[in-house]
């Protein structure tokens, strides 16, 4: 049958082309998610700054996080654990640089801070210059006394110049004493400084970032560590230098994961509706194969092999290219900011044997779907059941329809009954796939119902072309299902997933400024120096100013269930003082209690709660003490101070004022507009990240509908001919067609709105208690608009093709 199979499909072009159109690009993009996934697991980054150590030293950015409450545990049980990571950058003792000096064979040990800088207008980071042979750096010049710096070569300052460098909230004045040039690219320009002015801008005197260990053994320079840090070697030691890539790997982990996931479960869909109208056309030759004595095995061993021979050519050129796509995309999640452009792309054998094996298997189940209708029938039946369709609700369909349906149902009244705030999205987002998914099943048996119930206005604004378009849509059900399925899915994802993400943004951005009095804002590079503060506070027509920090915090003791590994948004402010913390309702507190919490590097200490306070679901946070919250996080101070102006006051007056106030320090000063635009530009990473994915599904599905509406047009040349003998012209033929595509594309847009309202709809009542999403109409109308010119395209193009030649020359042509 193998064999059979293969002549077949000689004689099949354009079903072989469909096919292998479907499954190629479906595997593509698997291919390609695979990559980003391993990508992110391996998180692999060049060292540059670190490149000459052999041995590594970096602070624990893990911190284990009971599972379960220890005071209520059975204590016959294990304690289990889950890891978060720091979102502060966790330095080390310099003591423990001592500590590593004694262990035998270690030859030299060098501590090395790293902090943000700029000279002029160039942006740069500072060093100790004795951590400079952790690269190493070629020095012209003199090294740097205190007052002295050296230079990146790349900066084009020469010796002896004078330059003012601003760092940890100040500007000062430096002699420029050498040029220093690095052995390789490096991402960022280097300044090297005295080791006392280096400890000093650094803002964590008695501190380490890292610690480059030359000679010694591992296991005892690991020994000699103990908890006080962690000990990394080879490509390991990247992760040290560049900490954001930790965060970003595990990010890219769970996109690439969705991505990939969705796009397997789409081609699945994609591929047994393309493979099951290419056997339906096939009907009359599969019946007189039956009726001559072909066994219902063997005929599915055909489509099979036909199946497969398509699918291993089409998932053998989609492994080839994988990488490509996979390293495209990650090059626009880079630019885009989304993952570190210092991460580097990596895709092994892994991820193009799961895409193969994944597409194979999609593959097989398609071939088995396909396959099973034509080989059931009895050979007396044979013909007539090439002529007609009588069966498409199968025991299959039907059990995947309840399940998806029901688990729909089920994340919808989760998302109600349970999720508040933005996490309401990580149910409705699978709950849309489950609703598309059930329609999916029986979409032949709610095309025929949806095409009846546009039976009356299409018929009274088409007439006689319309009431044939109708009954060949109700006739054809099956037919017609395989291109409304995946325009449905194009239009149910796309619309949910930009309505849930629009609908975010617009809670995300109402939730910052409804509580928001600033009218001004001071931002500073490298964080603000505290005087600032009391600067601003006594320039005339100000009416407030405050510190603003903004972190994570962990909550260790008592136990609260809720937290995960996500922690707590903590928010730090000046007019909290000492160790109080406001906290939100939800979290079951009273004033006067203690917290014992893990601040964003990992520091403990114990708050009490002076205040409770209502906040908007979804985005609860704890309130701290800006002195206590900005030591520990990276910069270690504030990044910028919110003003509020006195009545009367305006706002340019207000910004005016204030730059004059500042003037000589590093910083800016904006208007609230400019507060505004910086937390909704924070947004758009997610934004951007939704509509790469979203772009993906609907790509694939403009593919799949293309060749599944061109495949079933091109294959209606005979009753075409027969149409035109019996008394049609050429043109009316075209309008039926057209209709039939406006009904395909009125169909897929009525089912692909009602899958999306079904996640929609619950995740609105919770994060906005409307029914209705917040985002243009203009996004529904281009979801419209692209399904009905796909629609119209894909059938107009190939029946006008179809139509060409002569009536009587196409109802010659076989089926």
């Amino acid at each position: 049958m193998f064999k059979l199979a293969l002549r077949t499909l000689r004689l099949r072009k354009g079903g072989f082309l469909a096919t292998f159109v479907a499954v190629f690009f479906g595997a593509l993009i698997v291919s390609a998610c695979g990559g980003l996934m391993e990508t992110g697991i391996r998180s692999e980054t060049p060292v540059q700054r670190l490149a000459a150590a052999p041995i590594v030293v970096g602070g624990q950015q893990a911190l284990a996080l009971p599972e379960e409450d220890p005071a209520t545990r059975d204590p016959d049980e294990k304690q289990k654990f889950e890891h978060a990571t720091l979102p502060e950058r966790v330095r080390l003792d310099a003591a423990l640089a001592d500590r590593l000096r004694a262990v035998p064979g270690v030859t030299d040990v060098v501590g090395e801070v790293s902090f943000p800088a700029q000279v002029g207008a160039a942006s740069a980071f500072g060093h100790a210059w004795d951590s400079a042979v952790l690269t190493p750096y070629a020095l012209s010049g003199q090294p740097p006394k205190p007052g002295e710096v050296v230079v990146d070569a790349g900066l084009g300052i020469g010796i002896g110049a004078t330059v003012p460098v601003a760092a940890h909230g100040v500007i000062g004045e430096y002699r420029v004493s050498g040029v220093a040039e690095a052995p390789q690219a490096m991402r960022d320009s280097a300044l090297f400084f005295a080791a006392s002015d280096a400890s000093r801008l650094s803002g964590h005197p008695g501190k380490f970032d890292t610690i480059g260990v030359f000679g010694g053994d591992v296991a005892a320079v690991t020994a000699a560590v103990g908890d006080a840090g962690v000990v990394a070697t080879g490509v390991e030691r990247g992760v040290f230098e560049f900490p954001e890539v930790g965060k970003s790997g595990e990010d890219l982990v769970v996109l690439a994961a969705v991505s990939g996931g969705l796009s397997a479960m789409v081609m699945v869909f994609v591929v047994a509706g393309t493979l099951t109208l290419s056997t339906q056309q096939r009907q009359r030759e599969l019946a007189l194969l039956r009726a001559i004595g072909t066994t219902p095995r063997q005929l599915r061993r055909m489509v099979l092999g036909e199946a497969l021979v398509v699918g291993l050519l089409a998932v053998g050129a989609a492994v080839a290219l994988g990488p490509v796509l996979g390293n495209w995309l990650f090059g626009q999640l880079a630019a885009n900011h989304v993952v570190p452009d210092v991460l580097r792309f990596e895709q092994g054998w892994l991820p193009a044997t799961v895409a193969a094996g994944a597409s194979l298997l999609a593959v097989v189940a398609a071939s088995f779907v396909a396959g099973r209708r034509a080989s059931r029938v009895r050979p007396t039946e044979a013909l007539a059941e090439a002529a007609v369709e009588r069966r498409w609700l199968t025991p299959i369909r039907l059990v995947t329809a309840i399940l998806c349906f029901a688990g729909g149902t089920a994340l919808g009244i989760v998302t109600v009954a349970v999720m508040t705030g933005p996490v309401a999205a990580s149910t409705a987002g699978p709950a849309v796939m489950l609703w598309a998914f059930g329609v999916a099943a029986i979409s032949p048996g709610v095309t025929k119902v949806t095409a009846m119930l546009l039976r009356w206005p299409v018929q009274a604004i088409t007439g006689v072309n319309g009431r044939i378009a109708l009954r060949n849509t109700r006739v054809g059900a099956v037919r017609t299902a395989g291109a409304v399925t995946p325009i449905m899915l194009a239009v149910g994802i796309a619309t949910a997933n930009i309505y849930l993400q629009t609908t975010q943004e617009a809670v995300s951005n109402q939730a910052f400024t409804e509580d928001l009095r600033a009218d001004a804002v001071v931002a500073g590079l490298g964080g603000l120096d505290p005087s600032v503060l009391a600067r601003v506070s006594a320039v005339p027509g100000v009416a407030g100013a405050s510190e603003y920090v903004t972190s994570t915090v962990f909550i260790e003791k008592p136990f609260d269930s809720g937290q995960a590994d996500d922690g707590w948004p903590a928010l730090g402010v000046s007019e909290l003082s000492g160790t109080a913390v406001v906290v939100p309702d939800t979290l079951d507190r009273r004033v006067g209690d203690t917290l014992s919490l893990r601040l964003g590097d990992g520091t403990p200490v114990d708050v009490r709660v002076t205040a409770v306070e209502h906040q908007r679901p979804g985005f609860e946070r704890l309130v701290l003490p800006a002195g206590l919250l900005a030591p520990h996080t990276t910069l270690g101070l504030a990044p910028q101070l919110l003003v509020r102006a006195a009545e009367g006051v305006d706002t340019a007056t207000l910004t005016a004022r204030l730059r004059e106030a500042t003037a000589g320090s590093p910083v800016s000063v904006g208007d609230r507009d400019t507060l505004i635009a910086a937390h909704a530009k924070g947004n758009e990473i997610g934004a951007w990240v939704n509509y790469l994915l979203v772009g993906m599904i609907i790509a694939y599905t403009v593919i799949s509908v293309v060749n599944t509406l061109v495949m079933a047009t091109a294959r209606r040349r005979r009753e075409f001919g027969l149409q035109r003998l019996s008394g049609f012209t050429r043109g009316q033929v075209l309008r039926m067609a057209g209709i039939e595509g406006g009904l395909i594309a009125a169909i897929a847009v009525l089912l692909g709105t009602v899958v999306a309202a079904g996640a929609i709809v619950p995740f609105c009542l919770v994060v906005t208690g409307s029914l209705l999403p917040s985002g243009p109409l203009a996004v529904y109308l281009v979801v419209l608009a692209l399904a009905v010119v796909l629609s119209l395209g894909a059938i107009l193009v190939p029946a006008w093709a179809a139509t060409r030649g002569r009536a009587v020359d196409a109802t010659s042509i076989g089926e």
